[in-house]
Parts: C-alpha cells; sequence; structure tokens
C-alpha cells in the first residue's frame, strides 16, 4: 500500500479550506434608518419601547444622574463596559430583529457582527462556554503531558527528558491556554482591547503551531538550526501582530494570514504522517480532517440560532474533541521517541 495514499485523499479538502476561508460580505444592518432612529431616540430618551436603561439617565447639563454608569454595579462588573450607547445599540438591534422576524425578512450583522442575546451582561454565552471547556481540554492536556514525561517515563542521569520536543510542547501548551482565556474575554465582551487580544494571541498560537510543525516532522533537534527556522517565522508574526494592533485592525489581511499558516501545517502533518511510520499517525490524520472541516464550517456564517449559536460556536465545539485527541497524539509521541532512545541506549 502506498504510504502517501491518505494524504492524497487529504489534499481536495485542504484546497477547500483555503479557498473557503475568506471572508464574507454582509449587508450591515446598522445603515438601516430604522435602526439608527431607534438608537437615536433612545439616547435622548433612555428607553427602546417599554425598556429603560439607567445608564441613560441624564441631567440637564448632559451628566449622569446618579453619577459615572460603572458606579450603578459592583465593582466586578465594570469590566463589561456597557454604557448608554451600547446599550440603546444591543436593544435597537433586538427590536429591530423582532420586526424583521414578523416580516418574513431574514437576520443580518449590526457593526459587523451578528445580533446575540446577552445573558449577565456577556454577549455570546455559548461561545464563552464553549471556549472555557476548550481551555479545560488544554489544560487537561498539558498537565497530563506533564505527568507522562516527568513521572511515568524513565529520565535521563541529569534528570532531564528523553524526550527531545518536551520543551516545545509546554510552550504549545501555554500558548493554548492563553489563546482560549482570551477568547473566553473578548465573546464575553466584545471592545476593541478585547478584541484585538483575542486576535493577537490566536495569530501568536499559528504561528507557534507552524514551526512546532516544520521542527517535529523534519526531526530538527540541533538547537542552532531551530533558531535559524523559527526566526524569520517568529519575525513575521511579531510583526503581523503589531500591525494589527498599532497601525491598521485589517479584519480580512489577519483571515488570509491565518488561514495560510493554518493550511501549511496541515499540509505538512499531513505529508509527514503519510511517510512516516509513526504508531500513531492516524491521530493526525484525523485531527488535520477535522480541522479542515471546522474551518469549512466558519465560511457558512449563518446567524445565531435562538441568538445564542452561530457557525463560530459551532468551531468552538468541534476543536474540544480535537484537541482532547491531539494532546493525546503529543503522548503517544513521547512514549514512541522515549522508547526509541532507550533502545539505542541498550
Amino acid at each position: 500500500m502506498n504510504p502517501m495514499a491518505p494524504f492524497h485523499s487529504l489534499l481536495p479538502l485542504i484546497a477547500l479550506c483555503f479557498l473557503l476561508l475568506r471572508p464574507l460580505a454582509a449587508t450591515d444592518g446598522a445603515d438601516d434608518p430604522l435602526y439608527i432612529d431607534c438608537v437615536e431616540q433612545c439616547e435622548k430618551t433612555g428607553c427602546v419601547g417599554d425598556r429603560c436603561f439607567q445608564h441613560c439617565k441624564f441631567s440637564s447639563d448632559g451628566k449622569p444622574i446618579d453619577g459615572p454608569w460603572y458606579m450603578h454595579e459592583p465593582l466586578y462588573l465594570r469590566w463589561k463596559q456597557w454604557d448608554c450607547r451600547t446599550d440603546c445599540r444591543y436593544h435597537c438591534v433586538l427590536s429591530r430583529e423582532e420586526e424583521r422576524t414578523k416580516d418574513g425578512s431574514r437576520p443580518v450583522k449590526y457593526h459587523g457582527k451578528w445580533p446575540f442575546k446577552r445573558v449577565s451582561g456577556i454577549q455570546e454565552p455559548v461561545a464563552v462556554a464553549l471556549s472555557a471547556l476548550n481551555l479545560a481540554i488544554q489544560f487537561h492536556g498539558w498537565i497530563s503531558f506533564f505527568i507522562l514525561v516527568y513521572y511515568k517515563l524513565p529520565l535521563r542521569p541529569d534528570k532531564k527528558t528523553y524526550y527531545e520536543y518536551t520543551g516545545l510542547w509546554h510552550i504549545y501548551g501555554i500558548l493554548c491556554m492563553n489563546s482560549w482565556l482570551w477568547s473566553v474575554v473578548f465573546h464575553s465582551r466584545h471592545v476593541e482591547l478585547t478584541e484585538k487580544l483575542d486576535c493577537s494571541s490566536a495569530v501568536a498560537l499559528l504561528g507557534y503551531t507552524l514551526i512546532q510543525s516544520i521542527l517535529r516532522a523534519f526531526n530538527v533537534k540541533d538547537e542552532a538550526t531551530r533558531v535559524m527556522i523559527s526566526a524569520p517565522l517568529i519575525a513575521f508574526v511579531t510583526t503581523h501582530i503589531l500591525y494589527l494592533n498599532f497601525y491598521e485592525f485589517a479584519y480580512g489581511l489577519n483571515t488570509k494570514v491565518c488561514a495560510t499558516m493554518a493550511v501549511c501545517q496541515f499540509l505538512i502533518w499531513a505529508i509527514w504522517a503519510g511517510v512516516s511510520r509513526h504508531p500513531a499517525r492516524w491521530k493526525l490524520f484525523v485531527v488535520v480532517v477535522g480541522e479542515c472541516l471546522a474551518m469549512v464550517l466558519q465560511t457558512f456564517d449563518f446567524p445565531p440560532f435562538k441568538g445564542y449559536v452561530d457557525a463560530h460556536a459551532l468551531w468552538h465545539a468541534t476543536t474540544i474533541p480535537l484537541a482532547f485527541l491531539w494532546w493525546s497524539f503529543i503522548r503517544d509521541d513521547a512514549e514512541f521517541r522515549t522508547s526509541y532512545y532507550l533502545k539505542k541506549v541498550k
């Protein structure tokens, strides 16, 4: 049997991932005159229909009657940054979407985002819950890997692991947990800072996993060679993050950069799994196929079901079992390489 046969079957899927992962154009409901009028009236009266908001109670000189808006709630809730305008926009969106539903019209985005229903001030409760689960899975995977290499597998006489990629996977685990942490924060409250932190963390993770795929697939163990491979990629990722944060937050450009880095590492892992005799290579194929399908899922940018579950939330759901399987492969790889070195020693 040709060892590359599974890889050939993945090529169309990977190509589809690359072609479909692009920004989708959509009508923005923020241009709707009825929505604009609703927001303007709300900021003057403090009400949308029979719903009125504390943040919009102003005196004749334009100052809030009861002091700054953030004093209206406990200090630990101040991070939400809901003010008169954001509350008005949120409730006007809900009001307009109710009217559009009655008219038989499809939901539209407002200010570039789908209309979600808040829960206790959390903008996307389902995405937050799924991001938190991903964070928990990553933490479990990293801890189980740590216990395996330091307490279950034999160590060298100097107490270091035989597995030569231990340190790299520790960095990977930390970057993964950092990325999912900011995903939780961003989906809890969309503001410029949380969006940039979420995006920057994701870019850093993708850049590092691309480096990791090259080092592992080509079995690069020499430190000097690792630095030569990593340095230009780290420079590119750092430059891209600085560009997004301090020059222009170009969503379309960032999508293309992230898609390119993701597809490149998918190709590397798929080719390596096809030519190697790794005992856990089937897990690589499953993860690559799953991640490609998850990327394609995000292109079907449908409005949130019942105001809670959209394509992005479903993507978060698919990454949970894939992350569990991926850490399983990492542990298998550690056992495989440790066994290989022990046989050489004997």
